[in-house]
């Protein structure tokens, strides 16, 4: 139990990271990170941290595939994580 909620959380931060690191990137020109590094991450357990990331970067907020996929990712996996829990 504990090392899910462990994973779970590190899994966030990394979302929330990685969607700050590609942002940098994007602005510096430079080699930018797959959008299925950021898919997989939100798949993982991230979805919460890449949605946030999203809106806090204002990064891939145009792409209708994470506008809408990210934020709907992150519910049901909120939404399992609560069931899990409780």
């Amino acid at each position: 139990m504990m090392i899910g909620l462990v994973a779970f959380f590190a899994m966030n931060v990394v979302g929330i990271l990685i969607m700050g690191e590609d942002k940098r990137r994007a602005k510096r020109h430079e080699y930018r990170i797959r959008e299925r590094t950021l898919w997989l991450v939100a798949l993982f357990g991230g979805a919460i941290g890449t949605t946030v990331g999203m809106q806090v970067y204002r990064h891939k907020t145009k792409h209708t595939s994470f506008k809408l996929g990210f934020p709907i990712l992150a519910i049901l996996e909120f939404a399992i994580f609560i069931k899990i829990i409780l």
